[in-house]
């Protein structure tokens, strides 16, 4: 059985993973009949956001455990992520891959990634495994492939922009559809950043993750 690795970034779209695009990516890598493990990073979250008022807070929560609802309790610290343990590796968006795994939310075409995160990903990079990114989580893609890595966040023209003077190559895509790099076994789909409800987030995302499995 295929094994793919999936890091997450907390849990709620505003200042962690988005939670429909995880559920439907692990219901995906089961229903290809491969098997997933979650992985996050062990740290505060950037902030934290109210759902209902889409005010922030004052609180404080820890990117790890607040994963750890969506995989049920089944997580691992993404530091203690082994590329070589895996076929391939998966990342659904929300803003908590702009703002925990990394300051792309806050810097742009400057931006850092979280130092484990960066590991990971490039890990997989070097053992040419293949990759999957959704919704925003491509604006990791340049600072982990190096330049001329292809990628979609559908076709916002700002972000698009941005990705491109980080030195990627970013391609219009459908929601329904993915965008394949074969030199980099690199994949990715706009999911929410076009869907506007669960099947269309869906429609993209099933296909990729087929293609992922059977690439791995």
């Amino acid at each position: 059985m295929k094994k793919i690795a999936v890091i997450l970034s907390g849990s709620g779209v505003f200042d962690g993973t988005e939670i429909h695009e995880a559920v439907l990516s692990l219901l995906a890598i089961e229903q290809e009949g491969a098997s997933w493990q979650c992985f996050a990073p062990n740290i505060d979250q950037y902030h934290v956001i109210n759902h209902l008022t889409g005010e922030a807070t004052t609180e404080t929560r820890n990117v790890l455990v607040e994963a750890a609802r969506i995989a049920r309790g089944n997580i691992k610290d993404v530091a203690n992520l082994n590329a070589r343990d895996f076929d391939a590796l998966l990342i659904p968006g929300g803003f908590g891959a702009a703002k925990n795994l990394s300051d792309f939310a806050f810097k742009g075409a400057d931006c850092e990634l979280n130092p484990d995160v960066k590991k990971a990903c490039q890990a997989f990079a070097l053992e040419e495994k293949p990759a999957g990114y959704l919704c925003i989580s491509p604006a990791l893609i340049p600072a982990i492939y190096g330049s001329g890595a292809k990628g979609t966040i559908g076709n916002d023209a700002e972000i698009a922009k941005t990705f491109n003077e980080m030195g990627g190559e970013h391609i219009n895509c459908p929601v329904n559809d993915f965008v394949l790099d074969q030199k980099r076994r690199l994949l990715t789909t706009p999911a929410y950043m076009l869907a506007s409800n669960l099947s269309e987030a869906a429609s993209g995302i099933n296909k990729l993750v087929k293609e992922l499995v059977r690439l791995a």
